[in-house]
């Protein structure tokens, strides 16, 4: 059994996703796989520094995800663009992944930690789709928090992805983590009891 985790930047995926690991299940993360894929020397960074140019690279040849990351997030034509690259190879590798794990051991439950798993229309991978949600005002004040942003940045990150209200819509689960941590830690027990079981 497999389920997509997902909800908006700062609403505590990695929270539940550490969670479910701590209870038994395996986890791909779609942010790893996209930092793998554009390792110095393979052709998705190539790709990569040929459509943004040579600044978009450290002196050591990786990648500046800095400088990247104020380019496409204040332009969504590069934004778009960016994906168009990144998301075909993050998608054959994740797909890898899934089917060797479940080849693996077929009672395990794979979680795939995709942020954009709506934005990126890979519904139709997943059995389910677990959303962690947070009200939107709790969201932006923990992404100005985590990160030191100013309210505008904040403000622009969020609206680059699904708004959150769009996504706990969406969902086959949702995980409310805008309590404590006890509390999303039984709604995540209540998941792994109906779900998986023991």
């Amino acid at each position: 059994m497999n389920i997509g985790l997902t909800g908006g930047i700062a609403c505590g995926k990695s929270t539940v996703a550490d969670m479910l690991v701590e209870k038994g299940a395996v986890l791909i993360d779609a942010d790893r796989l996209a930092r793998e894929v554009v390792e110095p020397g393979t052709p998705t960074l190539a790709q990569v520094a040929d459509t943004f140019g040579q600044a978009v690279l450290l002196p050591d040849g990786s990648l500046d995800r800095k400088r990247l990351g104020q380019i496409v997030f204040a332009d969504d034509a590069a934004r778009k663009k960016l994906e168009a690259l990144l998301h075909p190879p993050i998608r054959a590798l994740m797909r890898s992944r899934m089917a060797a794990y479940e080849q693996e051991d077929p009672t395990r439950l794979v979680v795939v930690d995709v942020p954009l798993l709506y934005e990126s229309g890979l519904v139709d991978y997943f059995s389910e789709v677990m959303v962690v949600y947070v009200p939107p005002a709790v969201q932006l004040s923990r992404l100005m928090e985590r990160d030191g942003m100013d309210e505008a940045a904040a403000r622009q990150r969020i609206a680059a992805q699904l708004p959150i209200e769009e996504k706990r819509k969406r969902a086959d689960i949702v995980i409310d983590n805008s309590g404590s941590l006890a509390e999303t830690a039984r709604q995540v027990d209540q998941f792994w009891d109906s779900r998986v079981g023991t």
